[in-house]
Order: structure tokens, then C-alpha cells, then sequence
């Protein structure tokens, strides 16, 4: 029997030592475990949400393929989290690496620990810009807009700049 593919988007981010490096390990974790990239943005500059006393964040987008389900995707995520040291101690703390589940297909699934799509998504310009990059036309399952109108609503003030290595 042939496997099921979905496609999937991701959201990463990085404002702890080597950024991109970090970016990149966490990509190929992905692939070693079965989350082939389709589509990647470019790298963007992001000031830090939230807490806005830390190092400002790389921030990036992807369209991936997996046979995973989105709870296994989810453990095989936080385990690639842990792998690379990142520690959940507060809400909004420098990190490593974060990974996000943004879309799993048009699937709307809410439950312990899982909620897709991912519900603060469309306030943040640092995970709308990469996606209009790489999906401006894709219609968010929920909000039934494409990303490109969500971006365009958006009322996120702080600045996501294409970094410039």
C-alpha cells in the first residue's frame, strides 16, 4: 500500500548563537526524519515578539512533504527542538531553534497540545511575509483568506527585513 503524502507549512526561527546554522540543522533533522522540502523562503531579520529585550530572530517559511500524521510530525518537531537544546522555561525567550506547524493541508485539527492552523499566525508579519514568499495564493482554511490579504490586514508593527548575510 502507498503511503499518504500531505503537504505542510512550516515556520522557523532562530536568535541564539549561530542563527542560520541553527535554521539549516533543524531543516536537515526534518529530512532525516521524513519531511522532504518542496519550497523555502529566504532568510528574513525579525525583531523579537513579546519579550523584546533579546537578540532580534532569522525567520524563514517552508512547504514541505510528509507521510506523517500531524501528531507525529508534532513529536518528531519537539524532538528535534530538544535535540538542538532548546529548554521551554517562559513564553517568549530567546531560543535555538522554534519550529511551527503553520498548515497541515486545509486540515483544521484542535487538540491537547496541537492546534492547526496555527492560531497567532496571521497577527505576525515575521511568519506572514516568508509565507507570501513561497504561497501568497494559499487560503487560509479557517480564515478563508489567502495569505497574501492576511499579510495586508495584518497590524504587526515590527520590522522583518530579507537579511543580508
Amino acid at each position: 500500500m502507498k503511503a499518504q503524502y500531505y503537504e505542510v507549512y512550516l515556520s522557523f526561527g532562530s536568535n541564539v548563537g549561530g542563527k542560520r546554522a541553527n535554521i539549516e540543522t533543524a531543516l536537515k533533522f526534518l529530512n532525516d526524519v521524513k519531511v522532504k522540502i518542496k519550497k523555502v523562503s529566504s532568510l528574513y531579520e525579525t525583531a523579537p515578539w513579546g519579550n523584546t529585550n533579546q537578540d532580534s530572530f532569522l525567520n524563514m517559511a517552508g512547504i514541505f512533504e510528509t507521510s506523517l500524521s500531524p501528531q507525529k510530525l508534532l513529536n518528531e518537531i519537539l524532538n528535534i527542538e530538544k535535540l538542538m537544546g532548546r529548554k521551554r522555561t517562559e513564553k517568549w525567550q530567546p531560543r535555538i531553534i522554534d519550529i511551527d506547524i503553520l498548515f497541515f493541508g486545509n486540515e483544521i485539527i484542535n487538540e491537547n497540545g496541537l492546534t492547526i492552523p496555527h492560531p497567532e499566525m496571521h497577527k505576525r508579519k515575521f511568519v506572514l511575509i516568508p509565507m507570501v514568499e513561497i504561497a501568497a495564493e494559499f487560503v487560509h482554511p479557517m480564515l478563508k483568506k489567502p495569505i497574501i490579504e492576511l499579510l495586508n490586514q495584518c497590524r504587526d508593527e515590527l520590522t522583518v527585513e530579507l537579511f543580508n548575510p
